[in-house]
């Protein structure tokens, strides 16, 4: 919320509703979006009145759809790091963990006195307490957790569409093509795209067709997963990020939950026709299988930090509640329906992944990636995450613009060239990184460890205990327990860049 409705509030004790914020002074409906990094974007009502309107089913739905999104790709992966057993552990802690912290940025607007705090947001809180410091970190660590899905998005569209566009060509021109990477056999086809390489899955096939060989490779030359796609895309989106409302985009944020629950029925299917394969070594490792227990677990510690995230708009989401003495109990179903959502998925590709003949370290940062691009599941797979981020994208790309610009400028729109220049950089860095660094499970734990460490860990448990040092109730126990929730959040982050 903006700096006016801060000032209406504070004009008189927050009992007295004389000078409650009218609407004229309130952001317009389409301006108040929600958004988790990885997760979706939309817009909310506002709730004038100080109260919302949906009840705890719809509020549990919001904050699921919210939270889950591409992060559950690399979520396989991050179980291969950490180990089958830890892997598990981890998402259960990193849930139970991250839904406190989430539960102390809740309550944080209450322990403040003598303010209406009622239209406050987090940031808000954070500039309270900390002052310019607050609201300037609190800027940027939402500008890393939002140009990061950016960039996961851009690297990730890239792949989808160059398997889209492969899947079609050799349709439509009944050519029938093999990956060159180690593989099973059969009708649930499973390859290993980094073992020939040791590198992320790039688009190496050969043609076995007496079809236009000089046509096939003219394609290959021009549809590059990672040299030529990721600079399609601009001709599409750039426009779309200049865009001044983007009030259009929101209306496509069902996708997500399309998505989401298709790639469960995937997920299921698959796992199904491929059946179990699991062996237990709880500390060496083998040809075929990792151990239960990795050095590299914070590799998934760090993509469950934005996996779990949604820190930045929870009070959104909670005050449009019915029922307000609900929400700790929502907050805590919705967080245990991710995270189950996390191990469904995570599991079963772990454990139905085809070892032997194939290792579990053949398992993709974007586990989509282990079936071939004529698989017809993961086509469908692709096409609906393809289209559903690049409804999100401009929707992203608008929060930045708006967080951003209004800042530095008072203006979320001040001209087309402010507007360009900014874009043109999100865009360069997504392209920069799916054409040399197109490896999500990275992307997405260096900036989730990165904006957790603020978001997560850090502000949560400092509000906490100034304000309960303030009250004169801050006692040895909570001082101990919340100073090592922010050890817990610098070690996450020093860990990203040792492993």
């Amino acid at each position: 919320m903006n700096k006016r409705i801060h000032y209406y509030s504070r004009l008189t004790s927050p009992a007295d509703r004389a000078l409650v914020a009218p609407d004229h002074v309130l952001p317009a409906p389409d301006e108040i979006y929600v958004y988790s990094p990885l997760g979706t974007a939309f817009k909310v009502d506002s709730c004038t009145d100080g109260y919302g309107k949906n009840s705890s089913i719809v509020t549990i739905f919001m904050i699921w759809n919210t939270m889950m999104g591409t992060s559950i790709l690399s979520i396989p992966w991050g179980i291969k790091q950490a180990g089958f057993t830890s892997g598990i552990i981890l998402i259960l802690l990193m849930g139970i963990l991250t839904l406190y912290c989430c539960y102390r940025v809740v309550k944080s607007r209450k322990m403040i006195p003598l303010l209406g705090t009622s239209n406050w947001e987090f940031p808000d809180v954070c500039k309270y307490y900390f002052g310019s410091f607050g609201q300037w970190s609190s800027l940027l660590f939402s500008m890393v957790s939002l140009v990061g899905a950016m960039v996961v998005y851009w690297v990730l569209m890239s792949n989808f569409l160059f398997n889209t566009g492969k899947f079609i060509y050799n349709f439509v021109h009944d050519i029938n093509v093999t990956d060159i990477v180690p593989g099973t056999n059969g009708s649930n086809k499973v390859i290993c795209p980094s073992a020939a390489s040791g590198h992320p899955p790039q688009n190496r096939s050969v043609m076995f067709s007496s079809g236009n060989g000089t046509g096939f490779e003219l394609f290959e030359e021009w549809w590059s997963k990672s040299q030529t796609v990721p600079f399609y895309l601009i001709a599409v989106l750039l426009p779309l990020l200049n865009l001044k409302s983007p009030s259009f985009f929101a209306k496509f944020n069902v996708l997500g939950t399309v998505s989401v629950v298709y790639l469960v029925f995937l997920v299921t299917v698959k796992a199904a026709r491929l059946g179990i394969h699991l062996e237990y070594n709880w500390f060496t490792e083998n040809e075929f299988f990792v151990p239960e227990f990795r050095i590299l677990f914070p590799q998934l510690t760090g993509v469950l930090t934005l996996a779990f995230f949604i820190h930045n708009c929870v009070i959104t989401l909670l005050q449009n509640n019915r029922n307000q003495e609900n929400n700790v109990r929502d907050l805590s179903i919705a967080y245990f329906l991710v995270g189950l959502t996390y191990l469904y998925v995570g599991v079963l590709i772990f454990a139905s992944f085809p070892s032997p003949p194939l290792s579990k370290e053949c398992i993709e940062q974007n586990f989509l990636d282990n079936f071939p691009s004529n698989d017809i599941m993961s086509f469908v797979a692709r096409i609906f995450l393809l289209f559903q981020m690049m409804t999100v994208y401009p929707l992203l790309g608008y929060l930045a613009r708006v967080q951003l610009l209004k800042q530095f400028f008072g203006n979320a729109y001040p001209s087309i060239f402010h507007v360009l220049v900014l874009n043109i950089a999100i865009v360069g860095a997504g392209v920069a990184m799916a054409r040399f660094y197109p490896n999500i499970g990275g992307i997405i734990r260096y900036s989730g460890a990165t904006c957790g460490l603020a978001f997560v860990f850090v502000y949560p448990s400092l509000i906490y205990m100034i304000a309960m040092h303030r009250a004169g109730q801050l006692t040895w126990p909570a001082l101990i327990i919340h100073i090592f929730i922010i050890l817990l959040g610098l070690a996450n982050l020093i860990a990203q860049f040792l492993l």
